[in-house]
């Protein structure tokens, strides 16, 4: 039965177990010892359903070990991998229900483990302890700072965030204290919320004494967190186990399919269907064959009772379904996850991506995404600590129509200008700087609005002030921004000292002034402000309030109207410096009408439908005519190499957007900044319409800008065979490189469905896209507008919780491991510390994946239809009898030891070219992005390939054997020497292949290459040979064949007469690729110059429609630079004698 509400009284388990609530025991294993191998052989059905079949006798021509050993091999390295994993999940869940914690049991105070706490149960915390279940705060101790029923949760499971957030008992509760005999004694009633997994959140009352009391998110702590700053903490459970915020957020994400297994799956599904076809033609074979030469033939193989030849064709084609089913091998998807994971393992190790300062690797936290990383058409990146540090320094300000920190400018003049003399206040924090002097003598001049302005920063905030020792503050900030506005305030003589629940101290300028906290407005990403309500110690009742200009704005006086018009003078100023921005404002109240207010407030807040719209309406009223006060500017600099990784990625083809929560000015100038935006842009548009046909026009006229005549309509993609039905917009060509900035606003309107296909249609013709003052769900918006509507593979990079939902829409999530905390990273698929790194992620192990994947996959579909066609070919000389043309030993061992090491080998180490041509290059990223070396067409090139390897490695052992002798004179045309000629050659013919497939050879790929020959030869000979024959006739019947029909020259002539022919296309098509000047072969570079690549510049030119990229090699010369610096520059000039060389689509 769905649970509406909660219902739960304190002490009384009893009560609270009649409605049957969840225990807190977790469970998140799949298995356990009995369940293990049912389940995990359920989960591979269709492993095993494809071999089964094959051990029935009346169709299987192949022995039972041909069938199990494949299969026992697929269903053990699967059911261990689960094995494992559910083992991990075990040890998680044992040494999670088996911590320790107290809880209120009969008046006492007893040990039980976590499993054992019931909803309804009154558990005692302390400082450092992780948080049991999800409780309501419910008495704590005084903390460190000195601070009744108050503390601080630091969420290191659940929220994920480094740094604490606030929680504080109600007052009825707190007073209890720790009085054991008190809280036995309560008895109070909780009505809350069902169990859900929002997180931000939470809303209930609580009934006692005859009153009721409000229950928010301020007064719940969460599972997972731990207690901060606070010796002691009770709470009263209020969900347990499952039903905890935490374990409601535990659901499976959705699973990310990557590109190229989107398109295997369309493959897999066209064989099987090709797999039909060929069974169906040999089967209609059988039944001719059984009608004409098949009465004859039963002279020698009479024909069972009841077996005629439509019966026959019937179990022919059953047959030949089991013996042609290696065109689609099981292996095939085994290997894939060890090619994946050893990529992964790749970018776990790479010492080029380890970042020292904050000790943090580069993950790869999935292994099902890396070839995906090679494909990257678009980028959507948050800009505060994801391009920038997130380290906030407080910059500039605007007092009242006047402007403090002018001198503030490069590092050079900050050299040259003294900082101020903050001596004057012993608790001003050492590491602030400040370079405008003026402002510091208008605090001592006690101008009233600086004092105001400063007043407001140090009220306004929820920052927790920690002092150890007498003068020694430190400041713990749920934002940098905070924090650093809270340092500015104390540095000019605002010190905030400490706070409790209904009150905040505050040293102002050297006074000690104690503020009663009436109410805080928090700060959300919809209400873009926040606001407290405090009672100075004069008695006086006021309202302060910070936010972004324009909400701030809305809720001004009018008086303040030229105030506003000159403090917007200074936003756009400090905007266009690339500073954050807040505006600040106050409000004066008047007792009666707080009073009032305050009533209707408490009864909002203990409503039991729609509290928060009804508190919205509430916080409205009150935060309206407020009276500006100024603006702030914090300085958020751009993380290193940023500029550099935007360039190369933009010289990839890679388009990216930035999506910000900030205003318009100080993302434009952070794109400039960062290269993302650029002067020699033909032009950047600007899109700020507030009606849907203001933001309509304005997108046209941009489109119509970019590409004069463009179409009204757009123009779409052919749809795709199972494909999304959502049909792909087509790329529009335009001259020059252009740029689109849109607000908040605007997006709104631009997103809707009837408008959303204009935007990504000017959106996708511009190079860079900016989006200013968006919300998070507007980022995720934006994401999946570019998934619907384009066929491209997009990657979302944040560092915070606003980013979590454009991370996990996006085909790729990258979390930044930085300021705002490891929300970001828990929710991603890849991880590092900075935003540099994402061109070494890209640009050399997405390509090199990429590529790997590709080349395996082509190769992998090669040697088995090259192997499976052979068979098809015999049959049309067996009378269709589903006779094998190979040794079932070789069928057994050919994909599991003779071809599985080398392919796995190339899978892992090849390389076309190393990471610094990768860098120096990364236009050779371009290709993956048009899937090149890996579609349909490539797919379809190489069945064409193996089905001509498959004629020659038929028909030129079946000629060469056909009338041949041994020297001796005895005849070689048997079936065995013919089996064993035909597995020999076919073997040396995929080796080749795969050595003309490998661009890097090393070490490991000769030794995986050499030793599986050598494998093939030790075990053919062994097999082969008289002793085994002499153990067990009927499984080695082939006695004495590889001896006897190997050690004939004509055989080796065979061998290599064949593995010429079957590489002579590949090496043909090659020859001529590099003759015509259309080859990106290092050596061929190296060879047609006479000199080494480095010394030699490469242009790189993407042609679309010959859909190939070409490079023109160019010869660097050195002239004398001008001037008297007497150094040498570098002048490039194309090379003569060098043609064009590109890479074939």
């Amino acid at each position: 039965m769905l649970e509406l509400e909660r219902k739960l009284r304190a002490n009384d388990r009893e009560y609270n177990l009649s409605f049957k609530y969840a225990t807190n025991a977790i469970k998140t294993s799949k298995y356990n010892f009995f369940t293990f191998l049912p389940l995990n052989l359920f989960e591979q059905r269709f492993s095993y359903a494809c071999f089964l079949h094959q051990v029935i006798p009346e169709i299987s021509s192949l022995s039972w070990f041909t069938t199990v050993v494949p299969l026992a091999l697929v269903l053990s390295v699967t059911a261990a991998k689960d094995a494992t994993d559910d083992i991990n999940r075990h040890r998680s869940d044992n040494q999670v229900n088996n911590r320790k914690v107290q809880v209120l049991i009969d008046g006492k105070l007893r040990s039980e483990k976590w499993m054992d706490v019931q909803v309804g149960d009154i558990i005692k915390l302390e400082n450092n302890q992780f948080v049991t279940v999800s409780a309501r705060s419910w008495s704590r101790s005084r903390s460190t700072t000195h601070r009744p029923h108050f503390g601080q949760t630091f969420p290191l499971l659940l929220l994920s965030e480094t740094n604490l957030k606030v929680r504080q008992a109600l007052p009825v509760t707190g007073d209890l204290g720790d009085d054991v005999s008190k809280l036995a004694g309560f008895n109070g009633e909780v009505l809350c919320e069902a169990p859900n997994n929002r997180l931000d959140r939470f809303a209930g009352t609580l009934a006692y004494a005859g009153q009721k009391y409000a229950l928010d998110n301020e007064k719940i702590l969460l599972r997972g967190c731990t207690l901060r700053n606070t010796e002691w903490c009770f709470g009263l459970v209020l969900f347990g186990g499952p039903e905890t915020k935490l374990m409601q957020n535990c659901g499976k994400s959705a699973f990310k399919r990557t590109s190229v297994d989107r398109l295997m799956n369309v493959l897999v599904l066209c064989i099987f269907g090709f797999l039909a076809l060929m069974c169906t033609i040999l089967a209609i074979g059988n039944y001719c064959w059984e009608l004409g030469e098949g009465s004859a033939f039963t002279l020698f193989l009479p024909r069972q009772n009841g077996h005629d030849a439509a019966f026959s064709s019937f179990l022919t084609f059953w047959s030949y379904v089991i013996i042609l089913n290696t065109v689609v091998p099981i292996s095939l998807y085994v290997s894939v996850e060890f090619i994946r994971l050893g990529n992964s393992f790749y970018i776990d190790w790479d010492r080029k991506m380890y970042h020292s300062r904050s000790d943090t690797p580069a993950e790869a936290r999935t292994t099902t995404l890396n070839e995906e990383l090679g494909q990257i058409k678009y980028v959507f990146s948050d800009k505060t600590g994801t391009l920038t540090q997130n380290i906030m320094t407080f910059n500039k300000c605007s007092i009242n129509g006047k402007t403090y920190g002018e001198e503030t400018g490069p590092a050079e003049r900050k050299q040259h200008t003294e900082t101020v003399d903050f001596s004057f206040n012993p608790l001003a924090d050492p590491r602030f700087t400040f370079h405008d002097h003026a402002l510091v003598e208008a605090v001592k001049l006690e101008i009233p609005e600086v004092h105001a302005f400063f007043r407001l920063l140090a009220l306004c905030h929820t920052v927790m002030a920690e002092e150890k020792k007498e003068g020694q503050l430190s400041y713990q900030a749920q934002s940098p921004d905070e924090g650093a506005l809270v340092t500015a305030a104390r540095n000019f003589g605002f010190v905030f000292r400490s706070r409790t629940p209904d009150s905040v101290s505050v040293v102002e300028m050297g006074r000690q002034c104690t503020y009663k906290l009436l109410d805080i407005l928090d700060f959300n990403n919809v209400r873009k402000r926040m606001s407290v309500i405090v009672r100075s110690p004069e008695g006086k009742l006021s309202l302060f309030c910070k936010g972004a200009d324009t909400i701030i704005y809305e809720r001004l006086h009018r008086s303040c109207a030229k105030l506003m018009d000159v403090t917007t003078e200074h936003l756009n100023e400090f905007a266009g410096e690339g500073l954050r921005t807040l505006a600040l404002a106050y409000k004066d109240l008047d007792e009666d009408f707080f009073l009032g207010w305050q009533r209707r407030h408490h009864e909002a807040s203990v409503a039991p439908h729609q509290r928060e719209a009804k508190l919205e309406q509430l916080y409205e009223e009150i935060e309206s005519d407020l009276l500006l006060l100024g603006a702030t500017a914090i300085e958020d600099k751009l993380q290193d190499g940023v500029p550099q990784t935007i360039e190369q990625l933009s010289k990839a083809d890679i388009k990216i957007w930035v999506l910000t929560g900030d205003k318009q000015e100080t993302a434009e100038n952070i794109g400039y900044s960062c290269n993302l935006l650029s002067e020699e842009m033909n032009d950047v548009f600007v899109i700020g319409g507030n009606s849907p046909d203001d933001v309509r026009q304005e997108l046209r006229n941009a489109r119509g800008s970019m590409k004069p005549g463009a179409a009204e309509d757009c123009a779409f993609l052919p749809a795709r065979i199972l494909g999304k039905s959502a049909q792909a917009i087509a790329d529009e060509a335009v001259n020059g490189d252009f740029g689109l900035v849109i607000n908040g606003h605007s997006l709104a309107h631009a997103l809707d469905r009837s408008m959303e296909q204009d935007f990504l249609r000017t959106a996708c013709m511009c190079k860079a896209v900016i989006c200013c003052r968006v919300t998070p769900l507007q980022k995720a918006q934006v994401v999946q507008l570019v998934k619907t509507y384009k066929r491209a593979v997009t990657l979302a990079i944040g560092d915070g919780a606003n980013d979590v939902s454009m991370i996990k829409v996006a085909h790729i999530g990258v979390g930044i491991s930085g300021q705002e905390g490891t929300q970001a990273v828990l929710s991603s698929d890849y991880s590092f510390a900075q935003f540099r790194f994402l061109q070494r992620l890209l640009l050399v192990h997405g390509r090199w994946s990429y590529l790997r994947m590709c080349k395996f996959l082509r190769y992998f579909f090669y040697k088995n239809f090259t192997f499976t066609f052979v068979h098809f070919w015999y049959a049309f000389f067996c009378g269709f009898s589903a006779q094998t043309v190979y040794d079932e030993l070789f069928i057994t061992l050919y994909n599991l030891v003779y071809t599985a090491l080398p392919v796995l080998g190339m899978s892992l180490f090849d390389q076309d070219v190393n990471d610094a041509w990768s860098f120096q290059h990364p236009q050779l990223y371009v290709p993956g992005q048009l899937n090149l070396y890996f579609s349909k067409m490539a797919f379809f090139k190489c069945a064409l390939h193996s089905c001509y390897s498959s004629l020659v490695l038929f028909f030129i052992p079946y000629a060469a054997v056909g009338q041949a002798a041994r020297a001796d004179g005895r005849d070689v045309a048997d079936y065995q020497s013919f089996a064993v000629l035909t597995q020999t050659c076919l073997l040396f013919a995929v080796t080749l292949q795969l050595g003309l497939e490998m661009s890097y050879w090393t070490a490991v790929n000769g030794l995986f290459v050499v030793g599986s020959l050598v494998m093939y030869f030790a075990v053919t000979f062994t097999m082969y040979s008289n002793g085994l024959f002499l153990v067990l006739p009927s499984a080695f019947p082939f006695i004495g064949t590889a001896r006897n029909t190997l050690s004939q020259p004509n055989i080796w002539l065979t061998i290599g007469l064949t593995s010429i022919l079957c590489i002579l296309p590949v090496v043909s098509y090659r020859f001529l690729l590099a003759w015509m000047g259309l080859s990106i072969s290092p050596t061929v570079l190296e060879r047609g110059t006479g000199r080494r690549l480095s010394s030699c510049v490469v242009d790189v030119d993407f042609l679309p429609r010959r859909r190939f990229i070409v490079l023109r090699l160019r010869e660097p010369t050195t002239e004398r630079a001008s001037g008297g610096g007497g150094g040498t520059r570098s002048k490039l000039k194309p090379h003569e004698a060098s043609p064009g060389l590109g890479l074939p689509g």
